[in-house]
């Protein structure tokens, strides 16, 4: 988790610090040079790599919290996980729980649940008044508790 926090501090956002937004996701993909696509998909999304470019594409269909959530988790294999070059994708929600696909939801939950929410919200209010799901928000609580962000 150490190489997650250098990694992310060099974006120069203020990620576990405040929510990040759909302004805040696309400003980070222009700024990377990922080409970020909406569009109806049988998946939630899926990042991939071909001939060293690279693209994101999100279910156009998804709730606006899944959505946000979706796009971190894709951007966060970019920046975690990016491939060499070689053409490749990753799809959110299909296939094993890696360590990757770990890592790629720990920095979503804390781009759109900052830590000092965390710390001072009782867990109802992140579930309703924030319009965080319970399972979202009880995955958050446990980034939290197991490493601290």
């Amino acid at each position: 988790m150490l190489l997650l926090a250098d990694t992310i501090s060099r974006l120069r956002v203020p990620w576990n610090k405040r929510p990040l937004t759909d302004a805040d996701f696309h400003r980070l993909c222009r700024k990377h040079n990922v080409a970020v696509t909406e569009m109806p998909l049988r998946v939630s999304g899926f990042y991939y790599c071909l001939l060293g470019q690279h693209f994101i594409a999100i279910n156009s269909r998804l709730s606006p919290q899944k959505k946000l959530f979706v796009m971190f988790h894709e951007f966060a294999h970019y920046l975690l996980h990016a491939p060499s070059g070689s053409a490749t994708a990753n799809y959110h929600g299909i296939g094993k729980r890696t360590r990757v696909e770990i890592e790629a939801d720990s920095f979503a939950l804390c781009a759109l649940i900052p830590l000092g929410w965390v710390e001072s919200e009782r867990f109802a209010e992140l579930c309703t008044d924030a319009g965080y799901g319970e399972a979202m928000t009880r995955d958050r609580l446990a980034v939290f508790e197991r490493h601290g962000l």
